[in-house]
């Protein structure tokens, strides 16, 4: 049977309109991308990864700090993100697209392998755990089809269905074959993206409890510690 190619790709820029720069600003004593490109590449299923960013100058010292650590990139629009990945798939051929953002550095390379097995026991166009919300935000994956992406482009898109890649899939899911991955418990109350300097702070405070373990410790070790400090866990509108 041919392996399957997997390509994870990573959505990243230096521009973001709370935090900009977040995705280089140190954790552990590395930029945060550093841990979520490590931690994603623990994937078994994961074929490749390749962050996507995009061709303005804002993002050439991303990209010179990305080359520095041999990571695959391709530049696109910055606000067609939708055909940035369409170049993506367009240059590697995939079987499937795993998006991921680079705002998400407690990705969890075990859901990541737990979802892409699924993907491909329910042969759908589009399995993601954003459908119905009950992952802690910031443990978000999406896996997409080939040739999925370049048929929602021949719909009449809004400009923030561009910018936000499966949003137009999301809209209108009547159009396509979908799956939603959810969590036994609903633990969509808890924040553990990072878009503020508040953000920043809890997420470095959970890198700092786990060093040494950076790209190792799981979903349920960060459960566990939760269990027993509940006052550290992060929620939504605090």
């Amino acid at each position: 049977m041919k392996k399957r190619n997997n390509l994870a790709v990573l959505q990243a820029r230096m521009s973001s309109n709370r935090l900009p720069g977040k995705v280089l600003m140190e954790v552990n004593g590395k930029p945060m991308i550093y841990w979520q490109i490590q931690r994603i590449l623990q994937s078994k299923e994961i074929s490749k990864l390749v962050i996507a960013t995009s061709d303005c100058p804002t993002d050439d010292v991303l990209v010179k700090y990305l080359e520095s650590i041999n990571c695959d990139i391709v530049r696109g629009s910055l606000d067609d993100v939708l055909a940035r990945f369409i170049k993506v798939e367009n240059i590697y051929n995939p079987d499937s697209i795993i998006r991921l953002t680079g705002d998400c550095p407690l990705v969890m390379p075990e859901l990541i392998d737990f979802m892409i097995k699924k993907f491909y026991k329910v042969k759908v166009e589009y399995l993601s755990n954003i459908i119905e919300l009950t992952y802690p935000d910031g443990l978000d994956i999406e896996i997409i089809k080939a040739g999925t992406l370049s048929k929602l482009t021949a719909m009449n898109l809004l400009n923030n269905e561009r910018e936000h890649v499966t949003l137009g899939i999301i809209n209108r899911l009547d159009r396509f074959s979908t799956f939603n991955v959810a969590n036994l418990n609903d633990l969509s109350r808890y924040r553990w993206t990072v878009d503020t300097e508040g953000d920043l702070v809890f997420v470095r405070g959970i890198f700092k409890v786990f060093t040494s373990r950076e790209t190792e410790f799981n979903f349920e070790d960060l459960m566990d510690y939760f269990k027993a400090h509940p006052h550290l866990n992060r929620l939504k509108h605090r």
